[in-house]
């Protein structure tokens, strides 16, 4: 059974940096696109990030110039990171990756969060 987990979440100062990962496991696959995703409590879980399986990468207007994604596909994770945080960056993050085994499909992590302080 194919997993994501995710980690690296936490609390930081406005203007910080933090650094997600999200790794996948389980059995026999492939990956294609990993992406980012957050949420907020009472709001629809919005597009972040994305990076392909050749490192092209697309990013949300809001993160663009300060929030950067990669992957090491020898280790099947994906990595976000992220600076100069601002309160409004505060949400769950979560993974999503499009994952073959015996056909393509979507996995997602549990989630971590992210809070930044003013």
């Amino acid at each position: 059974q194919v997993q994501l987990v995710e980690s690296g979440g936490g609390l930081v100062q406005a203007g910080g940096s933090l650094r997600l990962s999200c790794a996948a496991s389980g059995g026999s696959f492939s990956i294609e696109t990993m992406a980012w995703y957050r949420q907020t409590p009472g709001l629809q879980r919005e597009f972040v990030a994305a990076i392909s399986r050749q490192g092209s990468t697309n990013y949300a207007d809001f993160v663009k110039g300060r929030f950067i994604t990669s992957r090491d596909n020898a280790k099947n994770t994906v990595y976000l990171q992220m600076n100069n945080l601002k309160p409004e960056d505060t949400a769950v993050y979560y993974c999503r990756a499009d994952i073959r085994t015996d056909r393509l499909r979507n996995y997602w992590g549990q989630g971590t969060q992210v809070t930044v302080s003013s």
